[in-house]
């Protein structure tokens, strides 16, 4: 509906000045309502700092070489903090802060995986050297990490992204490889601490990577190696 403001003659006057008033009002009301979303997704949005990684518990390797195993069944429980900071510290964190080398190796200490954490309060970027996790979705993306049912309900989905803008003047061939070793080697990590704390896991390759990418905004040099799964074992 476009207000008219065409008129001729003092009598206009008054009339032009409230319709002029009554834009000003509804501008300023919808620019305090842009102003109000913009602050309630910005505290939404706030990164997620977590605990301090507890780094010396856990039961002895043979034990847990013994016990690890994949889980396809798990519990709604979610992971309590401390639990998802020492998980995502022995999947992929910074083990030795001098130098700022991770508990997984990589090709060249190239560091070019990124995992990313999918919950159902949203989709979150684990950033290792401030061991936090960055928002980048709001919305609950889990149904999307997989192709098998049990996806959507699991607590916690690790997505692996590739960096290959990271990966220096490797070839195309090379950043496949070794992004797909690197992987492997963060997906054991946490395949071993859940033998440890008592979690189920799964790594999982049954994913429409296409649609999921596009869901996670990512860039065309990033590239989706696998998923894997982590909850309490089904009751």
């Amino acid at each position: 509906m476009f207000l008219s403001l065409d008129c001729t003659g003092k009598k206009c006057e008054g009339g032009t000045t409230m319709k002029r008033g009554l834009l000003l009002s509804v501008g300023l009301v919808l620019s305090l309502s842009l102003i109000s979303y913009g602050l309630i997704f910005a505290e939404e949005s706030k990164p997620i700092q977590l605990l301090k990684p507890q780094t010396d518990g856990g039961r002895p390797l043979m034990q847990v070489l013994k016990d690890r195993k994949s889980s396809r069944e798990f519990g709604s429980e979610k992971l309590p903090p401390q639990i998802l900071s020492n998980l995502l510290w022995a999947a992929f964190g910074i083990n030795r802060p001098d130098s700022g080398k991770r508990t997984a190796p990589s090709a060249m200490n190239r560091q070019e995986m990124d995992v990313y954490v999918a919950t159902a309060d949203g989709l979150y970027l684990f950033d290792a050297k401030a061991h936090l996790l960055k928002p980048v979705l709001t919305e609950d993306i889990r149904a999307m990490t997989g192709l098998q049912p049990f996806v959507k309900d699991v607590p916690l989905n690790l997505i692996y992204v590739a960096n290959f803008s990271g990966m220096g003047s490797a070839t195309d061939e090379q950043k496949e490889f070794y992004s797909a070793a690197d992987t492997g080697f963060i997906a054991e990590n946490v395949y071993l601490y859940c033998a440890s704390e008592g979690l189920a896991t799964v790594v999982r390759g049954l994913v429409d990577k296409p649609a999921l990418a596009k869901a996670m905004k990512l860039r065309p040099d990033q590239r989706i190696t696998l998923v894997q799964s982590v909850g309490y074992p089904k009751k």
